[in-house]
């Protein structure tokens, strides 16, 4: 009886270990491919976030884990993210003209050119999380972003 209460623990022990070691497959992880389009000048940089938490969206600046791209305009109308786990996301981005790091804005609205995923639609303000947010699984996925100018 001895010998069997010893075993059950080193059991345990060793299918811990296997599972540990790759019995159990961690998640892969894909890249996101973002297609802008509607860019007014191919000047500056396009700034773009990836994220994942709803109450930070979209400044993503408060989000520690969010993704943060920048691309030149010139010659480019993709953003990718790569590295990135299953789950569901929200991108926010947008077309920074003269290349100072922050969306510019003339009396509370944009002067440079911005976007949502989904196409999510702007009221008095940006989107919510909910109408930007996409599920990214585990193979590669891609979406369209399309500018847009109030100014």
């Amino acid at each position: 009886m001895t010998a069997r209460r010893n075993r059950a623990p080193r059991a345990a022990a060793v299918a811990l270990i296997a599972l540990t070691l790759g019995g159990a497959a961690l998640p892969q992880r894909a890249t996101l491919m973002i297609d802008v389009t509607g860019l007014r000048s191919q000047r500056g940089l396009i700034q773009a976030c990836l994220t994942a938490d709803p109450v930070t969206f979209p400044d993503c600046e408060k989000d520690p884990q969010a993704l943060h791209q920048t691309v030149p305009a010139k010659g480019t109308d993709v953003v990718m993210f790569q590295h990135v786990l299953p789950g569901r996301y929200a991108v926010a981005l947008f077309h920074d003209e003269n290349s100072n790091g922050r969306l510019d804005k003339f009396m509370m609205m944009p002067r440079e050119g911005f976007g949502f995923s989904r196409d999510a639609p702007i009221r008095f303000g940006p989107p919510h999380f909910e109408a930007a947010a996409f599920t990214v699984g585990e193979a590669q996925a891609s979406a369209a972003i399309r500018m847009r100018y109030l100014l």
